[in-house]
């Protein structure tokens, strides 16, 4: 093998997209590096699974070196900040070579050495406004295949109403085989469902198909190698864009969902129907020169849109401050019309100028809060600065200790920083210390929706002096809270003493207005373990221990602050999290890198971070980190074998039928209907494309289908059964077995993985599962785009109904009044082939006309 060259050698680019480094006579360059066809990005994978709001995401990458020659092939993500990695893989001929989780100190030691021995190495993490990069890369053989495997972990919080989850894809070319799936399960229900994202603008919509059941919903991204190129921040070298999953559960006025599994249990709180509780607030705005130009606009914008939605029995404040510090009205002002007229015409006036004295303008903040206290009311002190401070008391630690005296305790102060010239730990540490968080607000055209997004987050205060307390529970995550707010969620992880549920007694003590409120266990709590597997709870209560530990350590110093250190330290290194105390280090084939993982870190990149380029900060030699930078909806569920459960109890099989389910919006139950499983069914018919999808049910054992045949013109056709799927082009014959393998022609991909047939062809993608049930083989196929055009017609292409309950056992179906029973039946068109409960109706009532229009010669 030739001599191998740096990892990241100096490559002139045509135009720099972010910057250069140099260390030791070694050019590290950090550009977004062309594909210029030396290796291909044949498959990539995201599988998400959300299981009680805890995500673990896991990314597959497979790359193939095309060149004659070893080339270097880059695997570079990017997954969201509050995300810990959990694990990391490559696989190349064969071999395995796995990133192990290791204490900081030890991993540097590690690195060292093979730095040592002239080998490079980088940790190649980097921090954006909601995602982190992680990058690796590895050179491999002529014609050799490599794959990538990173997994990750988070907690999705919940904010004005909903979760979300973020899935970010940028590949850096189109890829043949590109899929996002995603599966939530939620005990407590879900109430909506929805996608959105850059990944979900123009055709790309049509690649997205939902499903939404009671307890579980589905998210299938399926876009063709053409749609990867047509999203509103895709090209040619495919798509750069997020997709992300909107949800959210349903609530009551109780004491929440309780889950418990194997001595481990997650509480979230967010009663429903509680009663709004006004406010005191006072907002502290720097004007100091820095804040000169779009920064002090965009504050007096926001201001002015904050000070609308103020509610008429809410009580303000509003401070400005510079080198000295300016009140507008020294007492609080009932939000009347008059009073907020009055205060917009102030904050239009605001200017900036003068230097910067945070002591002073958040001890007057807390000094007009404690000079106005109003039973039942809810205070908060609301601090806006771009910078450090400047004059009067400037030793942060004195501000800190000045401001914990000041506020004892009593409200929270909430820290805004904005820009990236602002001290963010400190801002950070202060907030903490007064049940407060900090927010960063990024320099960006948004500014102004940034800091209106933040007040809506506060702006409802439903219950004060939350305390969460739990009899026969131990190791609890912070279990005081100052406020709940409408929209979002306390979520409290801990274990039950000796596994003993008897003695686990949850209770919630909290304020509302001025009325004290309980909620036990006796009113509508849930205790429930199923589908959540132990392994899952532990990991949620380690991450919110580790993530709590870490904002305990901000605020502590010496053995405290060490004792707290240790404690972060054991919990990541015993679940494998990457977080600021620990790090991945990722082996590589023999002559390869050594690379440290670690978790970025908020840091302030000075000048070169506010006209957008990375600024390096070197721990090490080569060692770095990376710094602040500012369908159409048509869904089958095609379903397995089912089950009839009849009103005495008990479960009959049906022989010899095949039950589907049609997507019914709006609903919660779905309609299904059986249909003889002798036939052979038209799945798909588009006669302007010359395409057709046909299937045989498997008459044998009444379940599923035994095989599927696609005809594509006169040119290709495709025949899919349990052991061989053959392709005919023209005079050529293909056989692939259950493999991982890749074939394409033109406008026409098929992929096989052990259990799966991704055909594409044009702007249609049809999955075939195949499922194994004691020990017997059959196919369900899945249309997970529909392909476009008024002329598309069969079984799969049947749209959403809507229907009507009528009177018990009689839904009103496209106008008529139809019979039905309740059902339940397997949905293999899910991997995992859940258990849904359905409304079985008459086929021909479900479909819209007989069945007999669908009936097609055995492919």
């Amino acid at each position: 093998m030739p001599p191998r060259a740096p990892s990241c050698p100096f490559v002139p680019p045509r135009a720099p997209l972010w910057g250069l480094a140099r260390s030791k006579g070694v050019w590290y360059g950090l550009y977004e590096l062309e594909n210029k066809g030396n290796w291909d990005i044949y498959s990539f994978h995201i599988n998400s699974t959300v299981t009680g709001r805890y995500a673990t995401t896991l990314i597959t990458s497979r790359v193939v070196n095309r060149m004659e020659r070893p080339e270097e092939i880059e695997f570079h993500v990017r997954i969201p900040k509050n995300a810990f990695i959990s694990n990391f893989k490559m696989l190349i001929d064969g071999q395995i070579y796995d990133g192990i989780v290791k204490g900081k100190q030890e991993a540097t030691q590690q690195y060292t050495e093979a730095v040592s021995r002239g080998q490079s190495a980088g940790i190649v993490s980097s921090v954006g406004r909601t995602l982190e990069t992680f990058k690796t890369s590895v050179t491999v053989a002529s014609h050799q295949k490599v794959t990538f495997e990173l997994t990750y972990e988070e907690l999705l919080r919940r904010r004005l109403g909903k979760y979300e989850l973020q899935i970010y894809a940028r590949p850096m070319q189109p890829v043949a085989d590109f899929k996002i799936d995603v599966l939530i399960e939620e005990e407590a229900g879900i109430n909506f469902l929805e996608v959105k994202g850059g990944l979900s603008t123009k055709s790309l919509a049509n690649a997205v198909t939902k499903t939404l059941s009671t307890k579980q919903a589905w998210v299938y991204f399926y876009p063709t190698v053409a749609q990867q190129k047509l999203c509103d921040s895709c090209g040619e070298e495919g798509m750069n864009g997020d997709l992300v999953i909107v949800y959210d559960v349903n609530r009551d006025n109780s004491l929440g969902e309780i889950t418990e599994a194997n001595g481990y249990f997650v509480h979230h709180f967010a009663p429903a129907h509680l009663s709004r509780i006004p406010k005191n607030v006072v907002f502290m705005i720097d004007q100091s020169g820095s804040m000169h130009g779009r920064k002090m606009h965009q504050t007096r914008e926001a201001l002015l849109h904050i000070l609308g939605d103020l509610a008429e029995d809410d009580y303000f404040g509003l401070i400005t401050f510079n080198g000295k510090v300016s009140h507008w009205k020294r007492e609080l002002l009932q939000a009347n019309t008059n009073n907020v007229e009055a205060a917009k015409v102030f904050t239009e006036s605001i200017r900036d100028r003068g230097s910067t004295n945070i002591n002073e303008a958040v001890l007057s903040g807390a000094q007009m809060l404690n000079q106005n206290p109003r039973n039942g009311l809810a205070s908060l002190l609301i601090l806006l600065t771009d910078g450090d401070p400047t004059t009067g008391v400037t030793n942060l630690e004195e501000i800190q200790s000045n401001v914990r005296e000041a506020i004892n305790k009593k409200f929270p102060l909430y820290c805004l920083g904005f820009g990236h010239d602002v001290n963010f730990e400190f801002l950070e540490k202060m907030a903490l210390e007064n049940s407060g968080v900090a927010r960063r607000i990024y320099a960006d055209s948004d500014a102004d929706q940034q800091l209106k997004g933040f007040y809506e987050e506060v702006a409802t205060p439903l219950l004060t002096d939350v305390l969460m307390v739990y009899a026969g529970g131990n190791n609890l995550t912070q279990t005081k809270f100052s406020q709940y707010y409408n929209g979002s969620e306390i979520v409290v992880a801990g274990q039950i003493t000796d596994n003993n549920l008897e003695a686990f007694i949850p209770t919630v003590v909290a304020i509302s207005g001025s009325t004290r409120v309980e909620y036990s266990k006796g009113n509508g709590n849930v205790l429930s373990a199923e589908g959540i597997s132990e392994s899952r709870l532990s990991r949620v209560w380690a991450y919110l221990t580790v993530k709590q530990l870490l904002d305990k350590e901000l605020q502590l110093r010496g053995d405290e602050r060490e004792k707290v250190r240790n404690e972060t330290l054991e919990l990541s290194l015993k679940y494998g999290f990457v977080t600021p105390h620990t790090s991945m280090v990722v082996t590589k084939p023999e002559g390869e890198d050594v690379q440290v993982i670690n978790k970025p870190k908020e840091k302030n990149p000075g000048e070169a971070g506010k006209a957008g380029i990375p600024v390096m900060h070197y721990d090490t030699p080569h060692m770095y980190d990376i710094g602040s930078v500012g369908g159409r909806g048509v869904e089958l569920h095609d379903m397995g074998s089912h089950r009839n459960v009849p009103r005495g109890g008990g479960v009959t099989e049906v022989p010899k039928h095949q039950m589907f389910v049609l997507k019914a919006e709006n609903q919660t139950l779905q309609l299904c209907y059986q249909l003889d499983a002798s036939l052979s069914l038209k799945l798909l018919q588009d006669p302007d494309r010359e395409l057709s999808v046909k299937g045989t049910l498997d008459s044998s054992t009444g379940r599923g289908f035994r095989k599927v045949g696609i005809q594509y013109k006169t040119e290709v056709q495709m025949e899919i059964d349990t052991n061989t799927i053959t392709v005919r082009h023209g005079q050529t014959v293909n056989n692939f077995t259950w493999t991982d393998e890749l074939f394409t022609l033109p406008s026409v991909s098929l992929r096989t993985l052990p259990n799966e047939a991704d055909i594409s062809v044009g702007d249609m993608r049809l999955v075939v599962l195949r499922h194994s049930v004691n020990g017997v083989k059959f196919l369900w196929p899945v249309l997970r785009q529909i392909p476009s055009g008024d002329g598309v017609g069969g079984l799969l292409a049947i749209k959403p109904i809507t229907y009507e309950e009528t009177r018990p056992s009689k839904l009103n179906i496209r106008g008529k009044t139809v019979s039905s029973s309740r059902s339940s039946v397997w949905d293999h068109s899910v991997r995992s082939s859940p258990l849904l409960d359905c409304w079985l109706v008459p086929a021909r009532s479900a479909l819209g006309e007989d069945v007999s229009s669908f009936l097609a010669p055995d492919p």
